[in-house]
């Protein structure tokens, strides 16, 4: 999908494109590719001049590889991970931006996205700038934003897990901890843990490309400003990811205590078991002897009386426990 964005009364304006001979007439500011064709790149590359990349899911970039500038036509690369906050599967996807800045202001700067799915963090800002006139101003301005966007999206994020946690330790400190209700936390856990881990991934992958930015020169100081409140940003969110690392180690510890204690009462009951029936055990053993001097063999009622002492000596040792509460 090919949709390219303009500017019109200080709102950004969004078209799709479907045929080549749509982009004759247009002048974005934003180009962006998702999930693009080869026909829709090579759209794009004729019309602009821009190099597109033929591979986003290349995990193994050097960090040069990361943010450069291209050699050839001066353009600024920068790939990078934008976060997908799905209740069953978080998950990073990566996109590559472009931005080609005028050299004689014959032309506006333009800014080229390409990603594989469609993201939370774009729609937002879609939003906003046809709500909101005045905010973006240029292709500049649209990376900053997606970034300050891809921030506060990861901030809500964290109240979710703070949320989901916050009910977590209701079940985990109030409640009676069953194997089932053990494992339901433990999934959780896991999930929390998992996204957690990616938005504290995706802020140190935000805090590098506003670095980059700032290093570049290629912004001018209100843009300088906007990257700094960015970046102050970005190190509000670094205190809350390591508190919920530590709660999520807590309550993992916890529900993995719980388990342990229901283990153990399982074993507390064999262990009582075992040593109430060893009495009766050794009873039936002497008494299976049949000697002579045993007395069911000459009383009548040596059987009986052999079958009351065992059952006698597997009372004791349950009452001594009950008294001593080790069965509670």
């Amino acid at each position: 999908m090919l949709n390219v964005f303009s500017l019109t009364n200080g709102r950004l304006h969004q078209e799709e494109i479907e045929h080549q001979e749509a982009l004759a007439q247009l002048h974005p500011i934003w180009v962006d590719l998702e999930a693009p064709t080869i026909e829709e790149k090579q759209w794009v590359a004729r019309k602009y001049g821009v190099r597109l990349p033929t591979d986003l899911e290349n995990d193994d970039l050097e960090e040069s590889a990361r943010f450069f500038e291209d050699e050839i036509d001066g353009a600024f690369h920068i790939r990078c991970n934008f976060l997908i906050d799905d209740d069953k599967q978080p998950r990073n996807v990566p996109v590559v931006f472009i931005l080609q800045l005028s050299k004689d202001g014959s032309q506006p700067d333009r800014l080229f996205s390409i990603h594989t799915e469609d993201l939370p963090v774009f729609r937002l800002l879609r939003l906003r700038a046809r709500r909101m006139p005045g905010l973006i101003e240029g292709a500049k301005e649209v990376l900053l934003e997606l970034y300050a966007t891809e921030v506060e999206y990861s901030a809500e994020a964290l109240e979710g897990i703070y949320d989901d946690l916050d009910k977590v330790s209701r079940n985990v400190l109030t409640s009676t901890m069953s194997d089932q209700l053990a494992g339901e936390i433990l999934s959780t856990i896991a999930l929390e843990e998992d996204l957690n881990s990616r938005i504290r991934r995706n802020v140190m992958e935000t805090r590098r490309t506003v670095g980059y930015l700032m290093r570049s020169r290629i912004l001018n100081a209100e843009q300088f400003e906007d990257a700094r409140q960015i970046m102050r940003d970005i190190d509000s969110l670094d205190s809350h990811t390591a508190f919920l690392f530590e709660k999520i180690n807590f309550l993992m510890d916890a529900t993995v205590g719980f388990i342990n204690i229901n283990q153990n009462k399982i074993i507390k009951i064999f262990s009582v078991v075992s040593v109430a029936l060893l009495p009766p055990t050794l009873i039936a053993s002497i008494y299976g002897m049949n000697f002579d001097i045993m007395p069911e063999i000459h009383w009548e009622y040596g059987y009986p009386f052999a079958l009351g002492l065992m059952i006698l000596t597997v009372a004791a040792p349950f009452i001594i426990f009950w008294r001593k509460g080790w069965l509670k």
